[in-house]
């Protein structure tokens, strides 16, 4: 029998979990480097998966079956394809830069209050949700992946709820509460999600008699197995609406700058660059490949909702004086681009939605990382509260920058090869769409210079004129995701060589081609 691969990617940082929550409550600094050999240790094992990983191989590789509730079922089944292991990799590169940032966030509070923050908990939490995700991205097993896809909720809700934010402008008391409020509300939507997609589920085992991915797409294929037009659209929109939520999909969205706000940084990092990720990738292979004429029903709806994210968050983004939440409602903006790439169905446009799955989720930790080292040293999120930072530290304010133009595509940083892709893909077959979905670039652009303009430059404020520039901890943070961004802007090759034959799969499931041009070639 082969090395389980697959298991022991994710049961490293569950067992990494369990061990940091044991360390004695005195040896913090053990907990917190105990933690971070163990995302190592995660990281060096997501390489070897990705090299394993043949793109011109099996649709599903190193693959892993074993019986689990015989009499309903279910089995314990992972396999991982082009998109599925490019998520496992990005997930595990980025929780050590999640724990690195987080190095101080759980210490003890010096201003007098005695609230219990369990450092070794904090860490902890963060390996469990990293375990948690990176098997929902291997489940071939509807009900594994459902088991999970709930359970990463319950770690989530405390790191939000019991390690929020510092920095709030009506004191600790009011911050409390927020944070409170911010982890019921991330919690109540998420499950209000699982919850109608256990009923579909349910729904799905009735219909096909198992839960295994591979098994059901294989008869809805050979046409063995046939669904009700009726049952497979409710089924459909039973799976479609808990992905939407986690996603967070326009008008399902609401909880995530909630949650974002009040969240510390890399808490939010995590939120938004790995977790919310499941939600993307899940409508890729569950809802197209389980429902595909279904998802060809409700693709005109879905694109619409789409567009209103990309539009509506950037619009938002505008007017915000909190930093974290302009951050929160950009990344509501994004997420509307890979919906839209995923559902133009066109070879392009969902290439640059796995992609930009990818590329958004660097972005998004560069930019989300280092506004949390501004927000630590100042202590406030309005942005308001600065300016001239860029002339007392500016190795910190050109981090920002430079995570800034990521955000909104700037060409020769990766996200912008991914948001092309997706446009290209579809002005091809929606130019409409297409077309209205680039306001969101013009109000990237507006969103992004004017936090850059009123936080980093002008006169310099005497609450940020002693302010220190980044220190090495931060720089080791900050550094490799800055290279990557630029890296993956110039040559995307290497990922997109690895999704894109998973991309044609899944194209082939719900019986599409890419259009032909309107205007040939000249010979």
């Amino acid at each position: 029998m082969s090395f389980p691969l697959l298991t022991a990617t994710a049961a490293l940082p569950a067992i990494g979990a369990v061990a940091t929550a044991a360390v004695p409550a005195a040896r913090r600094n053990a907990a917190k480097a105990l933690a971070l050999l163990f995302s190592l240790a995660t990281l060096a094992l997501a390489v070897v998966v990705l090299v394993r990983y043949d793109p011109d191989g099996g649709r599903y590789q190193l693959t892993e079956s074993h019986s689990w509730i015989k009499d309903f079922g279910v089995r314990y089944e992972l396999g991982v394809d082009g998109i599925g292991v490019a998520l496992v990799a990005l997930t595990a590169l980025l929780i050590p830069f999640v724990i690195l940032a987080g190095w101080h966030d759980a210490d003890p509070l010096e201003t007098g209050n005695k609230r219990w923050r369990p450092t070794q908990g904090f860490f902890a939490l963060i390996l469990a949700v990293e375990a948690m995700v990176i098997l929902s991205f291997e489940a071939t097993d509807v009900f594994l992946f459902y088991i999970f896809f709930e359970a990463m909720l319950i770690p989530m809700y405390f790191l939000i709820g019991g390690f929020g934010d510092r920095a709030h402008e009506h004191g600790e008391e009011a911050a409390s509460t927020q944070r409170s409020y911010a982890a019921v509300k991330f919690l109540l939507y998420n499950l209000v999600g699982g919850l109608i997609m256990l009923a579909a589920v349910i729904g799905l085992y009735v219909v096909a008699g198992n839960f295994s991915l591979t098994e059901i797409a294989q008869a809805r294929a050979d046409g063995t197995l046939h669904m009700a037009t009726g049952t497979e659209r409710w089924l459909f929109l039973g799976f479609f609406f808990a992905f939407a939520v986690k996603a967070p999909l326009w008008p399902l969205h609401t909880w995530l700058p909630n949650a974002m706000g009040e969240a510390t940084a890399p808490v939010a990092v995590l939120i938004t660059a790995v977790v919310d990720k499941v939600g993307t990738f899940a409508m890729l292979r569950f809802c197209l490949q389980l429902f595909p004429e279904a998802s060809k029903w409700a693709t005109p709806v879905i694109l619409v909702l789409a567009v209103i994210s990309i539009v509506y968050g950037a619009l938002l983004a505008v007017g915000q004086r909190d930093i974290k939440r302009l951050v929160a409602y950009a990344s509501i903006s994004h997420f509307g681009f890979i919906i839209l790439g995923i559902f133009a169905m066109t070879s392009q446009g969902q290439s640059g939605a796995t992609l930009y799955m990818v590329n958004h989720g660097i972005s998004t930790a560069a930019l989300m990382l280092v506004a949390g080292f501004l927000i630590s040293r100042r202590g406030s999120r309005l942005i308001a509260d600065y300016g001239g930072v860029q002339k007392v530290a500016p190795v910190l304010a050109g981090t920002f920058l430079i995570g800034g133009l990521a955000t909104l595509s700037l060409p020769g940083l990766a996200p912008f090869v991914s948001e092309f892709l997706v446009l290209v893909g579809t002005f091809s077959r929606y130019p409409a769409i297409g077309i209205v979905a680039t306001f969101g670039i013009v109000l990237a652009a507006l969103y992004t210079l004017v936090l850059y303009q009123r936080t980093m430059t002008g006169p310099v404020k005497p609450e940020v004129s002693a302010m220190p520039d980044l220190r090495a901890r931060e720089l080791v943070v900050v550094t490799p995701l800055i290279v990557l961004l630029i890296f993956l802007g110039v040559y995307p090759k290497p990922v997109t060589d690895i999704v894109n034959p998973s991309v044609k799969q899944t194209l082939s499931d719900v019986h599409k081609k890419d259009p032909k041009p309107e205007v040939e070639a000249a010979k």
